[in-house]
């Protein structure tokens, strides 16, 4: 286990970010953040253990509003300093209550045609 977490490429700050997916649907649910020990209790305990960086402290989702996450995965990205953690969500991921982060927040954006450019 430690030389999976030593592959791994944090940032300065001790902190790697986590892509949270939901296994079943695949819609994207979250983005946190993970230092080594909560890498570690999340490859060892089957639930996902984050670091908080505004309260500076671990968290583990669903502790105390009962929307869990159950972890399916987890996979590093070509470069080792992103995670991809795929989950069985319980309830919503975000705090604001909905079933992902980026529920209702799309950006207006100038759509790209790949048979057009």
């Amino acid at each position: 286990m430690s030389e999976t977490i030593a592959s791994l490429k944090f940032g300065d700050d001790g902190l790697l970010p986590a892509i949270v997916q939901d296994d079943d649907g695949g819609d994207v649910l979250m983005l946190a953040w993970m230092d080594a020990e909560a890498v570690r209790r999340t490859l060892t305990s089957g639930r996902v253990t984050y670091w908080s960086r505004s309260r500076g402290e671990y968290w583990r989702k669903g502790d105390t509003s009962g929307h869990r996450q159950y972890v399916r995965s987890v996979a590093s990205d070509c470069d080792g300093d992103t995670l991809l953690v795929r989950v069985v969500q319980l309830g919503a991921a975000c705090h604001t209550g909905e079933r992902t982060c980026f529920d209702g927040r799309a950006l207006p954006v100038v759509v790209g045609d790949p048979v057009t450019d």
